[in-house]
């Protein structure tokens, strides 16, 4: 009966632990809903009461509420996605893509959102059987992070099979680097935000249903390498 009984109690205490993840989960992404939800509110609001905002103005305005529409969009399709790893439903729907290809890809949509910015790729053709939709949210979570942390250029490499990213950032500090990966960490010294600890928390679980993992370098003040071998 002792047995059970503590058998019973490991149980409990990591429903108790999961359950506190999953709060702690939800806060977090309510906590990123409110700046894009009070940004729509307060243009809205400029819009309503004041008839006589010149009409570029206006326009600025509504191009703003509407950003942060998109903003929520893509928090709401991320939590969903999350959703679906915690619940062991995520699946990987496989085929023939080349990865280069596809980094290439990634570089264009985001040198268009970070436009002072520039994104080098290195390699050439690398042909990989994988589920390409999740390999697409893997490199656009890896460069969006170098992209947001750090001021250079940022460097994509294909190597064989190892594909890295690397910034000239801040830097994460030995002690932070396992840290990092865990849900919504926020670093003492530099601002992470919560989405990035969600998107490194999705990236380590698609890596993983592909047979592979994260590897992080980084040293503080020169910058971070995040890379995995497919």
């Amino acid at each position: 009966a002792k047995n059970l009984d503590d058998i019973k109690q490991s149980y409990n205490a990591k429903l108790k632990l999961k359950n506190r993840q999953r709060a702690d989960m939800i806060s977090a992404i309510a906590h990123e809903f409110r700046n894009p939800i009070a940004s729509i509110m307060g243009y809205a609001q400029t819009l309503e009461e004041d008839k006589e905002i010149p009409q570029a103005l206006q326009e600025k305005f509504l191009g703003k509420i509407y950003n942060n529409g998109i903003k929520i969009e893509a928090l709401l399709s991320r939590l969903v996605l999350w959703n679906k790893f915690e619940s062991g439903e995520a699946t990987i729907h496989p085929s023939n893509f080349d990865l280069y290809a596809l980094a290439k890809e990634v570089k264009t949509s985001l040198e268009e959102k970070y436009q002072q910015r520039e994104i080098v790729i290195e390699g050439s053709t690398y042909m990989v059987e994988a589920d390409r939709t999740l390999l697409e949210i893997v490199l656009k979570n890896l460069m969006e992070n170098a992209l947001k942390y750090s001021k250079d250029e940022v460097v994509v490499t294909i190597d064989d099979d190892q594909i890295s990213v690397t910034d000239k950032g801040a830097g994460i500090s030995s002690s932070d680097i396992t840290k990092v990966t865990k849900k919504f960490y926020r670093s003492g010294t530099h601002s992470w935000d919560n989405s990035m600890g969600l998107g490194l928390a999705i990236v380590k679980s698609i890596l993983a249903l592909h047979g592979t993992e994260l590897e992080i370098e980084s040293e503080e003040e020169k910058g971070s390498t995040f890379s995995f071998h497919i």
